[in-house]
């Protein structure tokens, strides 16, 4: 029966194997200098606490067979309490393991500031003095990923390329709903947030295809909202470039407001020509040009507000209620059809009732405890 049992747990244990065998180890295999650094501190981190657990797992195990109750010659001693020797090993060592951990985070966390320009290309490579970091300017929209190459006038959906040891510099906002931005293999993950940017210095050390995702769930086509990072040498990376630039169309305002409307499963597209000012327009919330920028809004503010006046503002303070009067809203996939999943934000709130005082957009007050929350932005 015991032979029976060991072989039927071994067998148990191959099916969580197989399961095994199928995740992707791109974090602890990266290929950019930073990813490698941020691998390398979740080894030091967890190998310094392995040196507390191994010791108190086998501890506990070996004091629970040595004293077990048919071992008559283990010592027996019911009124021993205290031991100068053993409190000082049962704290000193913890003690040093967090002094450890806190010395490793501390400097970590100034070396790995995403704000912070690179100061190395890789470990035994310095960065040249003649070598101009690539500006990707990021935007996530719903479900799909817009880059903005403003040193080469192109722009590109679903799909970003950059030169192998050249310094990438991010510019990440948003559209609409908070995203994460991550690319596993180049670096940790960078929120992007509707009217905020926020920045990540990285750099691809060795040429491939790599996979970037949203790590944040942001509506219906968060499953989706995928892209392909593309790592090349400097030749490969001008012909894509070229590419983009012979198979792109022109990305204005008008494009780039019908490209913004939720849709799921978008194909790569290249954009050859884009306005002037489109991203910063998209960061201060104004790519529709009936919209007040949020510089123009910082500006009023500064002075004190505009007064009674400031109601002419309302219209063009309502960056998003696409939920009013629309409570079927439904997202649309890249091919046209539509879906049965509600959008976020518009209709997730349903019968939940508005938040007492809420100024719903449309001129009412949700006083009352009745009525629908929507979803907008001031």
């Amino acid at each position: 029966m015991l032979r029976l049992a060991k072989i039927f747990s071994r067998l148990f244990v191959l099916p969580l194997i197989l399961l095994l065998s199928g995740c992707n180890m791109v974090v602890m295999t990266p290929s950019g200098d930073i990813a490698v650094q941020q691998r390398n501190l979740i080894i030091v981190s967890v190998v310094l606490m392995l040196v507390i657990i191994i010791p108190v797992i086998f501890l506990t195990l070996f004091f629970a067979w040595k004293y077990r109750q048919s071992n008559k010659e283990a010592a027996y001693e019911p009124d021993w309490h205290h031991s100068t020797r053993l409190e000082l090993v049962i704290w000193s060592a913890p003690l040093a393991i967090i002094i450890a951990l806190g010395a490793v985070t501390w400097i970590s966390t100034h070396q790995l500031d995403p704000y912070r320009p690179l100061g190395r290309i890789a470990a035994d490579k310095p960065i040249s003095a003649d070598v101009k970091p690539l500006t990707v300017e990021v935007v996530a929209l719903d479900w799909k990923w817009l880059f903005f190459y403003p040193d080469y006038g192109i722009a590109t959906v679903n799909e970003m390329a950059a030169p192998v040891d050249r310094p990438i510099n991010f510019k990440i906002t948003a559209s609409s709903v908070m995203n994460s931005f991550f690319i596993p293999a180049l670096a940790g993950q960078i929120y992007a947030m509707p009217g905020m940017e926020t920045k990540l210095h990285a750099v691809i050390n060795h040429p491939g295809e790599f996979q970037g995702l949203s790590a944040n769930y942001s509506g219906a086509g968060f499953s989706h909202m995928r892209f392909k990072f593309h790592g090349l040498n400097q030749a490969d990376f001008d012909q894509w470039i070229q590419k983009a630039k012979s198979q792109g169309t022109a990305l204005g305002r008008p494009e780039y407001l019908s490209l913004a409307q939720p849709s799921e499963r978008n194909p790569v597209q290249y954009f050859n020509a884009v306005d002037d000012g489109l991203y910063n327009a998209i960061l201060n919330m104004c790519a529709d040009p009936s919209k007040m920028c949020m510089s123009e809004m910082m500006h009023i503010d500064a002075k004190g507000g505009a007064g009674k006046e400031s109601q002419e503002n309302r219209e063009r303070l309502i960056y998003d209620n696409r939920g009013a009067g629309h409570a079927d809203a439904t997202p649309v996939k890249a091919d046209g059809s539509a879906t049965n999943t509600m959008q976020h934000g518009d209709t997730a709130m349903q019968g939940m009732g508005s938040m007492q005082g809420m100024d719903m957009g449309n001129g009412s007050s949700s006083d009352s405890s009745t009525g629908s929350a929507q979803h907008q932005g001031h």
